[in-house]
């Protein structure tokens, strides 16, 4: 039986959880049969372990904010011809603690033991807490 693995990736553009949200439910972002997707240019090499119950953690304004359960991973070829791999996700976001994360470029692993935990469903409605305390926080390592 193969392992699990997690992704991580930078939502680009993001300004919230919120606004990937919204991102994710228009057309442009989702497969045929609804479901949002993440395309990427490279394949990852460790799918199988992706496909075992791996998540993609999204990071926004340099935390890790929620995660969503990866489904598939399907082949998608772009205009210019190239393949690619489009990551299908469950459309259902899962805040997690906050953890800090510098600027990377494409995707990482990410060890499900060095994965932030999901906050409780009910803490998506508690006040958020002022960013710059967050990020003070999240560097401490206290969220």
């Amino acid at each position: 039986m193969n392992a699990q693995v997690n992704l991580v990736k930078l939502s680009v553009g993001s300004e919230s959880v919120e606004s990937l949200e919204a991102w994710q439910q228009t057309r442009r972002a989702q497969m045929l049969d609804g479901l949002p997707r993440h395309v990427t240019r490279m394949w990852p090499r460790r799918g199988a372990e992706i496909l075992n119950g791996g998540s993609i953690y999204w990071v926004i304004k340099g935390l890790i904010q929620c995660r969503q359960r990866i489904l598939r991973l399907d082949e998608a070829t772009g205009e210019d011809g190239v393949r690619r791999c489009a990551i299908v996700l469950d459309p259902d976001l899962h805040r997690t603690q906050t953890a800090q994360r510098r600027p990377f470029q494409g995707w990482r692993y990410l060890d499900p033991a060095d994965s932030p935990p999901d906050l409780p469903r009910d803490r998506g409605t508690d006040d958020d807490l002022p960013e710059d305390m967050n990020r003070a926080l999240a560097e401490i390592g206290v969220l």
